[in-house]
C-alpha cells in the first residue's frame, strides 16, 4: 500500500510540473525588434500574406511560447546606420545594403550567424554567397538584389530624350522642376558618377568633386531630394523623372500605367541581406526569424509583394510567382541583360563598397555642403507665406477685440 502511495504521489508530482511547465512557457513572450526598408515586406494589404502576423502565429505554435515583433522601418542606409551605432532600440533583425553591411561589420556591429538555426540557407543561390560583403558568410542571408534604374512619365517626357538610355535625362533642362534625385549621399552621388564613368568606389577626392559639381548644376532641376516620397511623386505625376530601384518602379507601374523604365549601361547593382546586429537580446529568435523568411510560401509572398529579385530557387522555381509577376515584370529583374549576363561579375563591377574612413568623411561633407547650398522647395515658401498671414490675421483680430473693449469701457 505504501509502494501505491508513492506512486501515485510521484505520478500526481509529475502531472503538476508538466502542467506549470506548460503554463510558463504558454504565458512566456519573446519580443522581436525588427527594423526593415519601407514596403519591403508582404504586409497584408491587397490579400497578401501579413508576414510579421504570420510569424508570430508559427512561433508559437512551432514552438509554445508567445512572439511579439515590434516592426519598423527606415528610408536609407545611413539612417539605419546613424540608429545602430548610437545603439538606438535594441534592434535584433536589420536589412541593409551591401556596403553598409561591410561597414557595419569592420566596425563590429554585426553578430556572427549560427547557421544551423537557419537550415533554409540552403535555398539562396550560390552566386549571392560570399561576396566581398561578407567574404566568409558569417553576417548575412541575402534577401533581395537589383538594379538600379531610370523612371520616366511617358505622358510628359519625350521619348528621344531619353533614347539613349543614359543618365543626360535626370540633367535636362527641359524638365526642370520635375526631376527627384536621391535624398542620400551614395545613391545620389552615384548618378552622377556613373553619368562622368567616374568609379563609384574611388578614394580620389578629385574625382567625387567632379560628382559634386554635377549635383551642383542639377540643383536648379530638381523638384526635391526624396526617398519614399517617390511612389506619391511619381505616381500621382507631380514629378517626371528619377532614379530608382527596378523593384518599386513595378510597384508604382500599378498606379500609373504612364510610368516606364530603362536600365542605364553604367549603373549601380545592389543585395540587400538580412542581419543580426551586435548586442541582440533575442538572436536564436532572429535566427528563426530569418529561416522563416526563407521557407517557400513566406519567400514567395514577399517576392511578390515588394517586386525585388530574389536570390532564393524556391521562389525562381514557383510557378505561382512566375505568373505572378508576369511576362514584362519576370523579364525586367531577371532576363534584361541576355541568357549568358552573370551577375557575380556585374555586380563586383558596379556595386557601391564600403569607402574607408577619410573617404567617407569627405564623402559626407560635400553631401551636407550640398543639402545647405540646396535651393529651398517653393512649397515651403508657399507653407511659410499662409502661416505667416493666418498669424498676422491672428493677432489683426485680437488687437480689433481689444480696441472694442477699450472703446466699450470709455
Amino acid at each position: 500500500m505504501k509502494k501505491i502511495f508513492i506512486l501515485f504521489t510521484v505520478i500526481i508530482a509529475s502531472l503538476t510540473f508538466l502542467f506549470c511547465l506548460s503554463s510558463c512557457s504558454s504565458s512566456e513572450t519573446v519580443t522581436l525588434n525588427v527594423y526593415n526598408w519601407g514596403e519591403y515586406i508582404s504586409d497584408g494589404s491587397d490579400d497578401s500574406i501579413n508576414t510579421i502576423a504570420e510569424f508570430e502565429k508559427w512561433y508559437e505554435k512551432t514552438y509554445n511560447v508567445k512572439m511579439k515583433v515590434n516592426y519598423t522601418t527606415y528610408a536609407s542606409n545611413e539612417d539605419l546606420y546613424t540608429k545602430i551605432v548610437n545603439g538606438v532600440n535594441g534592434y535584433d533583425i536589420i536589412i541593409p545594403s551591401d556596403y553598409m553591411i561591410a561597414r557595419l561589420a569592420n566596425e563590429d556591429l554585426l553578430e556572427e550567424i549560427d547557421f544551423k538555426n537557419i537550415p533554409n540557407y540552403k535555398y539562396i543561390g550560390d552566386e549571392f554567397k560570399g561576396l566581398y560583403y561578407d567574404p566568409d558568410e558569417k553576417y548575412t542571408v541575402p534577401y533581395t538584389y537589383g538594379i538600379t534604374g531610370v523612371i520616366y512619365n511617358s505622358r510628359h517626357v519625350a521619348e528621344e530624350d531619353v533614347a539613349s538610355r543614359s543618365w543626360d535625362v535626370m540633367w535636362n533642362e527641359k524638365y526642370a522642376g520635375k526631376i527627384l534625385q536621391y535624398n542620400n549621399s551614395r545613391d545620389a552621388l552615384g548618378t552622377a558618377m556613373y553619368k562622368l564613368g567616374i568609379d563609384v568606389n574611388t578614394t580620389d577626392h578629385s574625382k567625387w568633386d567632379k560628382a559634386y559639381s554635377e549635383l551642383v548644376a542639377q540643383q536648379s532641376l530638381v523638384q526635391a531630394y526624396v526617398m519614399d516620397e517617390i511612389y506619391n511623386k511619381m505616381e500621382s505625376g507631380e514629378a517626371w523623372i528619377s532614379s530608382y530601384y527596378a523593384g518599386d518602379y513595378l510597384t508604382m507601374l500599378e498606379n500609373n500605367e504612364d510610368l516606364k523604365f530603362y536600365y542605364p549601361e553604367s549603373t549601380n547593382f545592389f543585395i540587400d541581406a538580412m542581419c543580426i546586429p551586435k548586442g541582440s537580446k533575442n538572436k536564436l529568435a532572429a535566427e528563426r526569424f530569418i529561416d522563416f523568411m526563407l521557407s517557400e510560401e513566406i519567400a514567395v509572398a514577399n517576392a511578390e509583394y515588394i517586386y525585388y529579385a530574389s536570390p532564393n530557387t524556391l521562389v525562381l522555381n514557383s510557378e505561382e510567382y512566375k505568373k505572378y509577376m508576369g511576362e514584362e515584370g519576370y523579364d525586367l529583374l531577371y532576363n534584361s541583360f541576355g541568357e549568358d549576363f552573370d551577375f557575380a561579375s556585374s555586380y563586383d563591377k558596379y556595386c557601391y563598397k564600403s569607402l574607408d574612413d577619410e573617404t567617407l568623411a569627405y564623402v559626407t561633407s560635400l553631401w551636407e555642403k550640398l543639402k545647405i547650398e540646396s535651393p529651398m522647395d517653393p512649397s515651403i515658401y508657399i507653407v511659410c507665406g499662409v502661416c505667416i498671414a493666418v498669424i498676422a490675421t491672428f493677432f489683426t483680430v485680437i488687437g480689433i477685440r481689444k480696441k472694442r473693449r477699450e472703446k466699450s469701457y470709455n
